[in-house]
C-alpha cells in the first residue's frame, strides 16, 4: 500500500476512534453532560487536534452516519429509474436490517438512534446533513426546480419510513414483527413517489 494510502487509513481511524469514544461518552452521561475536553482526553488527543477532526461538538456524533450523505445520489443511477433503484435500495437494506432503515433492534443501534434524534441539537445538525444529502441528489437527478422536487421528496419519503420503523422498535415491538408492514409501507411509498415523479422532467447524470 502507498504511503498516501496508509496515511488515509490512519485518518480514518483516528476520525473513528475518536468519534465511538465520544458516542460512548454522550450514551453514558448524555449529550449536553460531557465537554469536548474530556472527549479529547479519553480519545488521548489534545483539544485543538480534536477539533481539527472536529469543526463541532455535534460532527463527533453525526460522523457515524456521514458517509450516507451521497448514498440516494449514487443508488439512483443504478437501476431502470431513480425511484426504482432507490425501492430496490430500501427493500434490501430492510432485509439485511440495515440501521438506516430503522429496522433494527441491535441496543446499540437503539441506543445511537435515541440520542440523535432526541437531542436537540443533533437533530438540527442532522437536518444539515439530510440537506447535502438532498443536494447532492438534485444534482444526480439532473438539477433544476425539477431535481430539487424529486430530490426533496426522494429523502423524505426515506427519512419519514425509518423514523417510523425506528420509533416502533425503539416501542418495543420485535423486528420479525415490524418487518412485513415496513415493507408494505415502503412499497406503497416509492408507489406513490413513482406516479408523481413521472410528471417531472428528471434525469439521471453519471
Amino acid at each position: 500500500m502507498s504511503e498516501t494510502g496508509l496515511r488515509e487509513r490512519k485518518r480514518r481511524r483516528m476520525y473513528r476512534t475518536v468519534s465511538d469514544t465520544a458516542i460512548r461518552l454522550f450514551l453514558e452521561r448524555g449529550f449536553d453532560a460531557v465537554s469536548v475536553a474530556e472527549v479529547a482526553a479519553a480519545a488521548g488527543i489534545s483539544k485543538p487536534t480534536l477539533f481539527r477532526y472536529f469543526p463541532a461538538k455535534e460532527d463527533l456524533v453525526l460522523f457515524r452516519i456521514a458517509d450516507h450523505e451521497g448514498e440516494a445520489a449514487r443508488v439512483a443511477g443504478e437501476g431502470p429509474s431513480p425511484v426504482e433503484a432507490l425501492r430496490r435500495h430500501f427493500l434490501d437494506g430492510l432485509e439485511r436490517c440495515d440501521p438506516v432503515t430503522g429496522l433494527n433492534d441491535d441496543p446499540g443501534v437503539l441506543a445511537f438512534h435515541a440520542l440523535l434524534y432526541g437531542t436537540p441539537a443533533l437533530a438540527a445538525r442532522l437536518h444539515g446533513h439530510l440537506e447535502r444529502s438532498e443536494e447532492a441528489l438534485a444534482g444526480a437527478l439532473g438539477g433544476g426546480l425539477d431535481g430539487r422536487l424529486a430530490a426533496g421528496q426522494i429523502v423524505a419519503v426515506r427519512r419519514i419510513l425509518a423514523q417510523e420503523n425506528w420509533r416502533r422498535i425503539a416501542a418495543g415491538e420485535r423486528v420479525e414483527d415490524v418487518r412485513g408492514e415496513a415493507v408494505a409501507a415502503a412499497e406503497r411509498a416509492f408507489g406513490v413517489l413513482a406516479d408523481a415523479l413521472s410528471r417531472l422532467h428528471v434525469t439521471v447524470t453519471r
